[in-house]
């Protein structure tokens, strides 16, 4: 079932049989077809942008975003979070949740909807959810998209010592805090060619902050378990049969480009877009390509091909 939110009319909520209380937001015309977004690692779903649901809505699409478990307005579980001790040598609690969970949650919010088939778009941490989803639930996905992902290997997508240095500070404890957090790491992560706008993302950062329904710090540390947990899943990317398009740029320092690239040998048929410049981050300037390149992925295999149309 589902409810509309007497706080913010755009969201809603699905409440699952596992206890999760999901919340999402369900934008353009429900005869579209419909793409649903997953985004990453303690984002929660405005992360996205307008302009990014503008441009998906405006290419003829239903647009469905979730905030995942620990992040935003959905629920954050109760369980404690791992030890930092336990996050450097990836040895998840017991109780921990995995990426196939944080899938579940997504396909059941699909079910609230009455949606059956979905093209499915991630990023980073959302990407291995929606690569996880095709391999899990084949009959529920019609592409996958994987923006600057990975396929879980220890051998690719690491990220750089500079960027662990950055992670590895004390977590913002205020709405102040938060933002400088996401200045800094964003203008770190942007990339070479696409430099952050400061007051765009300075309020992305303020907005996500205030939807937040518990401790991101918590949150995002119980996300970084459920990755590890995960373990490599290049086998079970090798079972995913939707067709499939990698998105990254090849000055990512968080998700390396050699993550990207695995993803596309573990797929088969996967096709590949490395945008140069581009990091692990979506700038407006990238907006109207990234869509551009979701939207002719989507309607390629509507018309009943395999594979997007690279120009």
């Amino acid at each position: 079932m589902s409810e509309t939110s007497g706080v913010e009319s755009t969201d809603r909520f699905a409440a699952l049989p596992s206890g999760m209380r999901i919340c999402f937001r369900d934008l353009g015309d429900k005869a579209d077809p419909a793409i649903l977004l997953i985004a990453g690692m303690g984002e929660d779903l405005t992360f996205w942008t307008d302009s990014f649901f503008d441009s998906l809505v405006a290419r003829g699409f239903r647009v469905v975003a979730i905030d995942n478990r620990d992040v935003g307005r959905s629920t954050f579980v109760a369980a404690p979070p791992p030890a930092l001790w336990r996050q450097i040598a990836a040895r998840p609690r017991g109780d921990a949740y995995a990426l196939s969970d944080m899938a579940r949650d997504a396909v059941g919010v699909l079910d609230c909807l009455g949606i059956s088939q979905v093209h499915l778009v991630g990023r980073s941490m959302g990407g291995m959810i929606a690569q996880t989803i095709a391999a899990t639930a084949p009959e529920r996905v019609l592409s996958l998209t994987s923006l600057y992902s990975t396929t879980g290997s220890k051998k690719v997508g690491r990220p750089a010592l500079s960027t662990i240095r950055l992670l590895a500070a004390p977590p913002a404890r205020t709405r102040t805090e938060a933002v400088r957090a996401h200045l800094r790491i964003t203008r770190h992560l942007a990339g070479t060619g696409y430099p952050i706008d400061d007051a765009a993302e300075a309020s992305i950062a303020a907005r996500g902050w205030d939807r937040g329904a518990g401790d991101p710090a918590a949150g995002v540390a119980r996300q970084v378990q459920a990755i590890q947990r995960s373990g490599d899943r290049t086998a079970q990317l090798g079972r995913i049969t939707a067709p499939t398009l990698v998105i990254n740029g090849d000055r990512d320092l968080l998700v390396h480009p050699s993550g990207g690239a695995a993803t596309v040998r573990a797929i088969c048929s996967a096709q590949h877009v490395v945008i140069p410049g581009m990091g692990h981050h979506i700038p407006e300037a990238l907006v109207g390509p990234v869509t551009t390149y979701i939207a002719q992925h989507a309607n390629r295999v509507g018309e009943g091909g395999n594979h997007v149309r690279i120009s």
